[in-house]
């Protein structure tokens, strides 16, 4: 029975967003799913996404290394920010994607190594280390 996991438990993979459309350009986007360019609105709106961000690649390249800044997934464990106490080290989080605390982080072990948390995209943390770290999250 130890193998089994409960779906729930698993983390998003992705982060929902609301956006406003003009009649027009929704009944358009409608048009193009049932002409089946795209399976659905949403798979038009993240290949719209994709496309603009990709017409920027460059410049986002450039500011990512600017402000030395990780891009993707980064996670954060118990053993990670051990290390960073035990060597009398902060860690100044800069993440463009998402970035995780693992649920074992307690509150006093987030507040001894995180100094300040700017992440363009997502943070996944419990909600006391979000309420701990709450000055420190830009």
């Amino acid at each position: 029975m130890s193998n089994i996991r409960n779906i729930r438990d698993k983390m998003p993979d992705s982060e929902k967003i609301t956006i406003n459309l003009g009649y027009v350009d929704l009944g358009r986007i409608d048009l193009l799913v049932q002409e089946g360019f795209y399976s659905n609105r949403s798979d038009f709106i993240r290949t719209a996404i994709r496309n603009q961000i990709g017409s920027h690649v460059e410049a986002v390249s450039k500011s990512i290394e600017r402000h030395t800044m990780e891009l993707g997934l980064r996670d954060y464990s118990v053993a990670d920010l051990e290390s960073i106490k035990d060597a009398g080290e902060m860690l100044h989080v800069k993440v463009v994607g998402l970035a995780r605390i693992a649920s074992d982080v307690t509150s006093d072990l987030a507040l001894a190594t995180i100094g300040s948390i700017t992440v363009l995209g997502a943070l996944q943390a419990s909600p006391e280390i979000k309420k701990a770290l709450a000055d420190r999250i830009q």
